[in-house]
Protein backbone atom coordinates (compact mmCIF):
# COMPACT_ATOMS: atom_id res chain seq x y z
CA UNK A 1 0.00 0.00 0.00
CA UNK A 2 1.70 3.64 -0.71
CA UNK A 3 2.74 5.99 1.76
CA UNK A 4 3.00 9.83 2.13
CA UNK A 5 4.72 10.92 4.70
CA UNK A 6 5.79 14.42 5.89
CA UNK A 7 6.59 15.94 9.00
CA UNK A 8 5.04 19.38 10.21
CA UNK A 9 6.70 22.08 12.46
CA UNK A 10 3.94 23.89 14.89
CA UNK A 11 4.53 26.65 16.97
CA UNK A 12 2.66 26.31 20.14
CA UNK A 13 1.82 29.87 22.41
CA UNK A 14 2.32 27.76 25.49
CA UNK A 15 0.04 25.34 27.91
CA UNK A 16 -3.09 24.19 26.10
CA UNK A 17 -5.00 21.81 23.55
CA UNK A 18 -4.26 23.85 20.25
CA UNK A 19 -6.08 22.31 17.09
CA UNK A 20 -4.55 20.67 14.32
CA UNK A 21 -7.01 19.06 12.23
CA UNK A 22 -6.70 21.50 9.35
CA UNK A 23 -3.28 20.84 8.77
CA UNK A 24 -3.44 16.76 9.36
CA UNK A 25 -6.74 17.50 6.84
CA UNK A 26 -4.06 19.12 4.54
CA UNK A 27 -1.54 17.08 4.70
CA UNK A 28 -3.79 14.36 3.97
CA UNK A 29 -5.29 16.07 0.71
CA UNK A 30 -1.36 16.66 -0.34
CA UNK A 31 -1.34 12.72 -0.10
CA UNK A 32 -4.40 12.54 -3.36
CA UNK A 33 -5.32 9.07 -1.33
CA UNK A 34 -8.72 8.41 -1.73
CA UNK A 35 -9.05 5.91 1.86
CA UNK A 36 -6.60 4.39 4.13
CA UNK A 37 -5.22 5.79 7.65
CA UNK A 38 -3.33 9.01 8.67
CA UNK A 39 -1.43 8.80 11.57
CA UNK A 40 0.12 11.67 13.58
CA UNK A 41 2.93 11.07 15.62
CA UNK A 42 4.64 13.64 18.16
CA UNK A 43 8.35 13.48 18.72
CA UNK A 44 8.58 15.57 21.83
CA UNK A 45 8.15 14.15 25.81
CA UNK A 46 6.68 17.18 26.78
CA UNK A 47 3.68 17.59 24.71
CA UNK A 48 1.13 14.85 23.16
CA UNK A 49 -2.12 14.55 21.12
CA UNK A 50 -5.57 13.71 21.81
CA UNK A 51 -8.74 13.69 19.72
CA UNK A 52 -11.23 15.70 21.72
CA UNK A 53 -14.13 17.99 21.27
CA UNK A 54 -13.67 21.10 19.26
CA UNK A 55 -17.04 22.20 19.43
CA UNK A 56 -17.50 24.09 23.15
CA UNK A 57 -13.81 25.38 23.89
CA UNK A 58 -14.78 24.29 28.06
CA UNK A 59 -14.60 21.06 27.76
CA UNK A 60 -10.99 20.96 27.23
CA UNK A 61 -10.59 23.36 29.60
CA UNK A 62 -11.90 21.15 31.92
CA UNK A 63 -9.45 18.57 30.87
CA UNK A 64 -6.30 20.68 31.17
CA UNK A 65 -7.29 21.75 34.67
CA UNK A 66 -8.25 18.20 35.42
CA UNK A 67 -4.65 16.90 34.14
CA UNK A 68 -3.30 19.87 36.13
CA UNK A 69 -4.98 18.88 39.30
CA UNK A 70 -3.81 15.35 38.60
CA UNK A 71 -0.18 16.25 38.43
CA UNK A 72 0.82 19.58 39.70
CA UNK A 73 4.28 21.37 39.90
CA UNK A 74 6.42 21.82 42.34
CA UNK A 75 5.71 18.41 43.51
CA UNK A 76 8.75 18.01 46.29
CA UNK A 77 9.17 14.40 45.04
CA UNK A 78 10.15 15.23 41.92
CA UNK A 79 14.22 14.82 40.65
CA UNK A 80 14.40 16.38 36.99
CA UNK A 81 13.86 19.72 37.85
CA UNK A 82 16.55 21.45 35.69
CA UNK A 83 14.15 22.85 33.15
CA UNK A 84 12.09 24.06 35.71
CA UNK A 85 8.82 23.29 37.37
CA UNK A 86 6.44 22.46 34.80
CA UNK A 87 8.91 20.32 33.66
CA UNK A 88 8.44 16.49 35.26
CA UNK A 89 4.82 17.43 35.22
CA UNK A 90 5.13 17.67 31.45
CA UNK A 91 6.72 14.67 31.19
CA UNK A 92 4.16 12.58 33.38
CA UNK A 93 1.53 14.16 31.38
CA UNK A 94 2.72 12.94 28.22
CA UNK A 95 3.31 9.43 29.43
CA UNK A 96 -0.46 9.47 30.41
CA UNK A 97 -2.03 10.90 27.30
CA UNK A 98 -1.18 9.76 24.16
CA UNK A 99 2.09 10.41 21.41
CA UNK A 100 -0.14 9.45 18.43
CA UNK A 101 -3.27 9.42 16.93
CA UNK A 102 -4.71 7.17 13.74
CA UNK A 103 -7.97 8.26 12.02
CA UNK A 104 -9.52 6.52 8.98
CA UNK A 105 -10.20 8.47 6.04
CA UNK A 106 -12.81 7.70 2.76
CA UNK A 107 -13.71 10.23 -0.34
CA UNK A 108 -10.22 11.94 0.81
CA UNK A 109 -11.59 13.34 4.10
CA UNK A 110 -10.87 12.04 8.00
CA UNK A 111 -13.67 9.70 9.46
CA UNK A 112 -14.10 12.19 12.44
CA UNK A 113 -17.33 12.26 14.60
CA UNK A 114 -19.27 15.36 14.28
CA UNK A 115 -17.82 17.58 17.62
CA UNK A 116 -13.96 15.54 17.37
CA UNK A 117 -10.61 17.13 16.42
CA UNK A 118 -7.13 16.45 16.32
CA UNK A 119 -5.18 18.61 19.39
CA UNK A 120 -1.42 19.20 19.91
CA UNK A 121 -1.40 19.51 24.05
CA UNK A 122 1.64 21.14 25.02
CA UNK A 123 2.32 20.33 28.61
CA UNK A 124 5.18 23.16 29.00
CA UNK A 125 3.93 26.94 30.09
CA UNK A 126 6.82 28.50 27.38
CA UNK A 127 5.85 28.42 23.78
CA UNK A 128 8.01 25.75 21.46
CA UNK A 129 8.28 24.19 18.33
CA UNK A 130 6.76 21.10 17.60
CA UNK A 131 7.30 18.55 14.78
CA UNK A 132 4.64 16.11 14.41
CA UNK A 133 5.18 13.37 11.78
CA UNK A 134 2.24 12.41 9.63
CA UNK A 135 1.54 9.31 7.85
CA UNK A 136 -0.87 8.94 5.18
CA UNK A 137 -1.28 4.88 4.09
CA UNK A 138 -3.56 4.76 1.58
CA UNK A 139 -4.72 3.73 -1.66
Amino acid sequence: MPVHQATLSLRTPGAGTHEITEAVARELARSGFASGLVSVFCQHTSCSLVIMENADPSARRDLEAWLDRLVPEEDPHFEHTLEGPDDMPSHIKMALTRTSETVPFASGRMLLGTWQGIFLWEHRRAAHTRKLVVTVVGE
